[in-house]
């Protein structure tokens, strides 16, 4: 039974290093250069996926456990290598955009409606570009009549 709790909690452990990688890359080369002011906490709690989280968590501890070295060593150094690769500025971008980047999106609120792309959806705000405006505008999240969640 213990074998079991610590592969778990090993797995967790380097599933946490590889996210948190990961999310420092995308806040550094996506977020940051935007302009747009988020802490890295809420930036990694908010986009966490528990379920996926949890998956890594687990092979990478049966990795750890059950495998031989000449395969164990490669591939956490492939998975180490991938999330460190975020740090460089145009994987870290280009990731970021995957991720939360959606384009040619129409949002109505009150008064007007805008057209453009999606960067970034925060808690209280959406970084969206105009393209009417040709820049990037804050909108708040509580005057828009979308449900946001729904694009994702």
């Amino acid at each position: 039974m213990s074998r079991y709790i610590q592969l778990f909690l090993s797995g967790v452990f380097f599933t946490f290093i590889l996210d948190f990688f990961l999310f420092l890359g995308i806040k550094l080369n996506y977020i940051d250069p935007l302009g747009y002011t988020v802490y890295y906490n809420v930036l990694f709690v908010d986009n966490q996926n528990v379920w996926l989280f949890f998956a890594f968590s687990l092979f990478i501890g049966w990795l750890l456990y059950y495998t031989k070295n000449t395969i164990r060593i490669p591939v956490m150094l492939l998975l180490f290598l991938l999330a460190f690769s975020t740090l460089l500025p145009p994987i870290g971008k280009y990731v970021g955009q995957t991720l939360f980047m959606k384009q040619n999106v129409t949002l109505h609120d009150k008064k007007f409606t805008y057209r453009g792309d999606i960067y970034y959806i925060g808690r209280e705000k959406v970084l969206f570009y105009d393209y009417e405006l040709k820049k990037i505008i804050e909108l708040d999240k509580s005057t828009l009549k979308e449900n946001l969640d729904e694009l994702y």
